[in-house]
C-alpha cells in the first residue's frame, strides 16, 4: 500500500520546508442555498483558528435545483481553502465516491452541511488517521461520552438500526449513520472499488467492508443536536438500508470483496473472545449437523453406512472449517485458507474415526439407531474440533 501523500508548507522563522499532511473535508449538499454559506463560513473559521494541519473544504453539490451551486461557486471564488464540485445525479454516497476517489489529500472526511456534530470533535476524529494508528474514524452519537439532543422517534430508529447491524452483521462499531466520518485516503480508495451503494447506505457498507477486512475503525464521542429541518425520508431510507444489509450479507458469505490490507492487519489479527467463539461455533455446528444428517440419510439409501458417513462428513467438514474460520475466529482473506483446511482435516479424521468406530460397534441395525449413534459420536468430535481450532489452527499467538 502506498504511503500517504504530503504537501510542503513554510515553517517559522527560517522558512524551511517540511512535510505536512493535507485533510480534505467534503460537505455534500442538495438544495441548501439558504444554509450553505453560513455553515461553510463557520466551518472555515473554526478550522482556520484551531486546526493545526492544512485543510480543504469541498462542497459537493448533488444535482441541486435551487441556487446552491451559485452559492458554492461564490464561496470557492472568495475563500482559498474552499472548492466546489457539481454532480448531475443525486446521492450522498455518489458525491463522496467522486470527491474522495479523486482527492490528493492524505485524509478525507465528510460532515453534514447542518453541522449538527460539534466541530471540536474534528481533530480527535482525524488525529489517529494522520498518525497512521487507525484506518477509518467515525463520530458516534451512541458512545457513552456523547451528548445528544434529538427526538424519541429518531433516537429509536437510530438505536434499532445499529442494533440490527450488531445482531445480524456482527458489526463492532456503534453508530453507522452519524454524518461525521473520515479515513486515510489510500485505504478509502481501495474500499470505494468494492462499495456498491451510492445513497444513504454508502456509509454503512464502507464500514462493514472495512471491518470485515480487519481495518481499524476509531470512534469519537460527539456532541450532536438534531436538525429540525432535515429532509431525510426516514421510512424510505430505512427500507433501503435493510435491502443494503441483505446484499452485503450475501456478498460477505460469498467472499466477493477483496482489498489489500495493511501489513499490520495481516500479521496481527486477534481472534474474537471466547463468548463469541462458543456462540458462533454452536450455530455453525448445529447447521453442519443438520446438513450431515440430511446427506447421510440420502446417501444411506444408495450405499453402506461407512461410505455414507465418509462422504457426508467430508462434505460438511470443509464447509464447517471455512465458516468457523470466517465467523468464529475472524480470519478473512485467502491467505493460509488451504493450510487451515488441511489442519482442520485433523479434526475431521478424529470425527471420522469416532463415527466409523461407532458404526462398527453397532454392527448393523436400523437406520434410526445408526443415526443416533452417529450424532452422539459427532457431538464428541465437535468438542475436540473446537479445542483444536481454538488452541492450534486459529490461535493468534501461533507462529506461522
Amino acid at each position: 500500500m502506498t504511503e500517504p501523500a504530503a504537501i510542503l508548507a513554510d515553517t517559522e522563522p527560517a522558512g524551511e520546508k517540511v512535510r505536512t499532511s493535507l485533510v480534505e473535508v467534503v460537505v455534500p449538499v442538495y438544495n441548501e442555498e439558504h444554509t450553505l454559506e453560513r455553515c461553510v463560513r463557520r466551518l472555515h473559521a473554526y478550522l482556520g483558528e484551531t486546526f493545526p494541519y492544512p485543510y480543504r473544504i469541498t462542497i459537493a453539490d448533488n444535482a441541486s435545483t435551487d441556487r446552491t451551486w451559485e452559492v458554492a461557486t461564490a464561496l470557492a471564488d472568495e475563500i482559498e481553502q474552499v472548492t466546489a464540485f457539481h454532480l448531475d445525479l443525486k446521492g450522498r454516497g455518489r458525491a463522496l465516491r467522486q470527491v474522495w476517489g479523486s482527492s490528493d489529500a492524505d485524509v478525507v472526511a465528510y460532515m453534514d452541511v447542518d453541522l449538527s456534530t460539534g466541530l471540536e470533535a474534528f481533530l480527535p476524529l482525524v488525529a489517529p488517521l494522520l498518525s497512521g494508528h487507525s484506518d477509518l474514524a467515525i463520530g458516534s452519537r451512541l458512545h457513552r461520552g456523547s451528548a445528544v439532543v434529538r427526538g424519541p422517534k429518531r433516537e429509536f430508529i437510530s438505536r434499532t438500526y445499529n442494533f440490527l447491524l450488531r445482531a445480524t452483521m456482527a458489526a463492532k462499531f456503534s453508530d453507522a449513520q452519524c454524518g461525521f466520518k473520515a479515513g486515510r485516503a489510500s485505504v478509502v480508495r481501495q474500499l470505494l472499488d468494492e462499495v456498491e451503494d451510492n445513497a444513504w447506505f454508502f456509509d454503512t457498507e464502507l464500514l462493514l467492508l472495512a471491518e470485515r477486512s480487519g481495518l481499524r475503525i476509531h470512534e469519537v464521542p460527539v456532541d450532536w443536536v438534531d436538525d429540525p429541518d432535515s429532509r431525510v425520508d426516514i421510512v424510505r431510507t430505512a427500507l433501503d438500508d435493510l435491502r443494503g444489509m441483505a446484499r452485503v450479507a450475501r456478498r460477505s458469505l460469498s467472499g466477493a470483496a477483496r482489498i489489500e490490507v495493511p501489513e499490520r492487519v495481516r500479521e496481527a489479527r486477534l481472534a474474537p473472545g471466547l463468548g463469541w467463539q462458543l456462540a458462533s461455533f454452536a450455530v455453525i455446528g448445529t447447521l453442519s449437523t443438520l446438513a450431515y444428517v440430511l446427506l447421510y440419510l440420502g446417501l444411506r439409501q444408495i450405499g453402506p453406512a461407512l461410505l455414507a458417513n465418509l462422504l457426508a462428513l467430508s462434505a460438511t467438514a470443509v464447509v464447517n472449517t471455512a465458516a468457523n474460520r470466517r465467523f468464529t475466529f475472524g480470519v478473512t482473506g485467502r491467505r493460509d485458507a488451504l493450510k487451515h483446511q488441511v489442519e482442520g482435516g485433523s479434526a475431521f479424521l478424529i470425527g471420522l474415526a469416532l463415527s466409523s468406530g461407532a458404526i462398527a460397534v453397532l454392527g448393523g441395525g436400523s437406520h434410526a439407531a445408526e443415526l443416533v449413534v452417529l450424532i452422539a459420536a459427532n457431538a464428541l468430535a465437535t468438542l475436540v474440533r473446537f479445542l483444536l481450532l481454538r488452541v492450534w489452527v486459529f490461535n493468534p499467538r501461533r507462529s506461522r
